[in-house]
């Protein structure tokens, strides 16, 4: 029987110092929330399923994260979000995009995966399927934190000074693509050996109204497939999208023989070797072994091992910290 694993990451790019407590702090309470359901209880436990979502909504409710409140604006200055969900014993996925108003977009992703009839909706008619759903629509400009705000303004300027705002090769050009890749995304597997993935995003500063990423595309920015492995990744959505990250994870595991790990360091860098762009990946394989890697310059994750959380942001860098916090 597999042992439970939970991993997740709050976002790659350059991720500034003063953002780095929150990230953590954000990054340890998603994972506290989302164990409670593989702890042991009189009823049915132990479901990936409602891990991931739990992690994943803890985040969205964060503004540390882009995602749900805290997300991305578009040049129009609204919000414009977009989710994936998906399960890998039958390859059920729901994926959404172009969602406003809701604070939840995982959760529209679930139930749409739920409802087994269509993969993918957007717009109007997801936003359909989450008040159909129960899902509370807030007011016009409820999910826009002065940062996101500040953010576009910088970005703006940027354009107004006649700089390339669109991505390049060039190290300025990573230096302002990178701090919009603050997706967050969750894998799980649980004691059926269930894997499970979700990723939900705001997408990136400055993007045309009605553009779509990675996040919500099978194969880029998320994949399950039980017999291989699970992906969730982060980082310059263009760039994921071209190079199908995803899917060239678990290929590297499934006919390389990699471990997680492996597959995950060489494709992450495959990718900004042969692209140019910077992301980054978590994966849970077959075994409930972790990967994680990203070539952009910081990358939050954690998961729980054992009874302890191990998390970073920085390359070659470990900390850990028990998942029952002290009474001291």
């Amino acid at each position: 029987m597999p042992h439970p694993v939970i991993l997740i990451h709050g976002g790659a790019g350059d991720i500034t110092d003063s953002r780095v407590a929150g990230k953590f702090k954000g990054i340890k309470d998603a994972l506290r929330a989302a164990w409670k359901h593989f702890e042991p209880t009189t009823e049915a436990s132990g479901s990936a399923l409602d891990a991931v979502e739990t992690a994943v909504r803890s985040m969205e409710l964060d503004e540390s994260f882009n995602a749900g409140y805290g997300s991305c604006l578009n040049t129009a200055g609204g919000v414009e979000m977009e989710a994936s969900f998906m399960e890998g014993r039958d390859l059920r996925a729901g994926c959404v995009t172009l969602l406003c108003d809701v604070m939840h977009p995982i959760t529209v992703a679930r139930r749409l995966m739920e409802r087994r009839r269509h993969v993918f909706l957007g717009g109007q008619a997801a936003l359909d399927l989450a008040l159909s759903s129960g899902i509370e629509r807030l007011p016009a400009g409820s999910l826009v934190t002065e940062s996101a705000q500040q953010a576009l303004r910088e970005f703006k300027q940027q354009e107004a000074q006649g700089l390339d705002t669109t991505f390049a090769r060039t190290e300025l050009d990573k230096a302002r693509t990178d701090p919009n890749g603050d997706t967050v995304g969750a894998v799980a597997m649980d004691t059926s050996g269930l894997i499970v993935v979700g990723t939900s995003t705001g997408g990136i500063t400055g993007k045309w109204p009605g553009r779509i990423g990675d996040t919500p595309l099978l194969g880029c920015g998320t994949y399950a497939e039980n017999t291989i492995g699970g992906i969730s990744t982060t980082g310059h959505g263009e760039t994921i999208m071209r190079y199908n990250l995803a899917q060239r994870i678990l290929g590297a595991i499934q006919h390389q023989g990699l471990s997680a790990q492996a597959a995950a360091k060489q494709e992450c860098q495959k990718m900004t070797d042969r692209i140019g762009g910077t992301g980054g990946a978590i994966v849970i394989d077959h075994k409930g072994e972790v990967g994680i890697s990203w070539t952009s310059r910081r990358m939050a994750w954690g998961y729980v091992r054992d009874g302890i959380i191990h998390y970073g942001i920085n390359h070659n860098e470990v900390f850990q910290e028990p998942l029952v916090p002290s009474q001291e």
